[in-house]
């Protein structure tokens, strides 16, 4: 086990008087054993040695300068100066957790195209010098300036409740890979959000997650249980209030999904419903990852269970949707390359908003494109965001309430 930077200087301090002082032979037998504990060049550490202590002096524009050789502290202050200073990264700071910790990429591309309503609010301090630094801040310098604050927003390990649906999944095809000629607005992926913590016993909450796979539109829908009726009205409620034609469903192999129910509503409707395979998460990666960044990192790990936390989710969910689809940029894989064992994936930059990418959709009509502008003309990020800072309140109240009356249960 190779030192420390500071068990070396500590070594170089002792070892460098008496290897000055030594014979040939001496100097050899010291010399291979500091190497060996250090782990430094050979030749390095003949110099280092030679020169610890040392005190050279030069001249320096016409000034005699005196140089030692060795463990020199640095003085405090010294260094390049921050190029962004404290209401910079307050104001940042700010931003950063009012939109939900974002990662540093989506950050910047949100402040860049918002930077109208952010600073028009005062509680996030953008003054004019403070927008100019925000508008040229990078990416990079946001995680490093921002990771002890990131550090304490930890949350609990991923978990799983998916149960096999019943023998009609042999009558759904399945959908392994989305081809590029498939990936038009309207053909999403679906699953469950179990709200249960760490038991499954009992009635508990679920969310309905949909992702759109071209655009990335994200729609939540609260269910006050696994009964298939509400997962039926979720359905219905999303074909009804979709801005754009829902053309296919692809889903896993849940007994939510695949049961008579729902596999004869997307026969009525003209939906193609597929299902990913058993125990191959990464046949549904779209949704997955929406399960987390757009679910357990608002709502966390624990167990909802009553109407009034359903109904708090539905809240929740009614403003955060807006806030997704039309205000915060999402990162879309360009290519993938297997080479052997390892894949090569490669990404866009997180630019644009699903809203933006539906724009650019051929297969969405003109009308639709026109009602999907009008509606995000009438939206305000600020206003959303406080919305769902509110509905998490509101969530956070509804979730104590009932630890205190099952409490006074207990008492009793």
């Amino acid at each position: 086990m190779r030192l420390t930077m500071r068990e070396r200087k500590s070594l170089t301090n002792q070892v460098a008087p008496r290897y000055r002082g030594a014979s040939g032979e001496e100097k050899k037998r010291m010399l291979d054993e500091f190497v060996s504990n250090t782990g430094y060049n050979r030749k390095y550490a003949i110099t280092l040695l030679n020169g610890w202590g040392k005190k050279t002096t030069v001249i320096v524009n016409g000034k005699p300068v005196t140089f030692k050789g060795g463990n020199v502290k640095r003085r405090k202050g010294g260094g390049r100066k921050p190029v962004y200073g404290p209401e910079t990264i307050e104001a940042l700071s700010r931003i950063w957790l009012f939109f939900g910790s974002r990662c540093a990429k989506i950050l910047v591309s949100l402040i860049r195209d918002q930077m109208s309503h952010l600073e028009a609010h005062p509680d996030f301090g953008v003054t004019e010098p403070v927008k100019e630094q925000l508008l040229r801040i990078s990416s990079a310098t946001i995680d490093r300036r921002l990771r002890e604050r990131r550090k304490e927003l930890q949350l609990l390990p991923k978990r799983t409740y998916t149960k096999r649906g019943p023998m009609i999944k042999s009558q759904v095809p399945v959908r392994v890979h989305w081809p590029m000629e498939d990936r038009l607005a309207g053909f999403f992926e679906a699953d469950t959000v179990h709200h249960c913590s760490d038991s499954t016993a009992g009635q508990y909450c679920l969310t309905l997650t949909l992702v759109d796979v071209g655009s990335g539109w994200v729609h939540l829908h609260a269910l006050l249980n696994k009964a298939r009726s509400w997962m039926l009205k979720g359905l219905q409620g999303v074909h009804e209030t979709l801005p754009f034609p829902l053309r296919g469903i692809d889903s896993d192999s849940g007994g939510e999904f695949i049961n008579h129910w729902i596999v004869d509503w997307a026969v009525e409707n003209d939906i193609y419903f597929t299902r990913g395979r058993s125990c191959h998460k990464n046949d549904n990666c779209f949704v997955e990852q929406k399960n987390d960044a757009c679910v357990r990192q608002y709502v966390g790990y624990a167990r909802y269970e009553t109407q009034a936390e359903c109904d708090a989710l539905a809240a929740l969910y009614e403003v955060l949707c807006p806030l997704l689809n039309y205000f915060i940029p999402t990162a879309k894989l360009i290519s993938k390359e297997g080479h052997g064992a390892k894949i090569k994936k490669v990404y866009e930059q997180p630019t644009k908003t699903p809203y933006q990418r539906l724009l650019t959709d051929p297969s969405l009509s003109d009308e639709i494109k026109a009602k999907l502008t009008e509606t995000y003309r009438s939206l305000n990020p600020i206003e959303l965001q406080q919305r769902v800072n509110e509905a998490l309140n509101t969530l956070d109240v509804a979730y104590s309430k009932k630890l205190q009356q099952k409490e006074s249960r207990r008492i009793s």
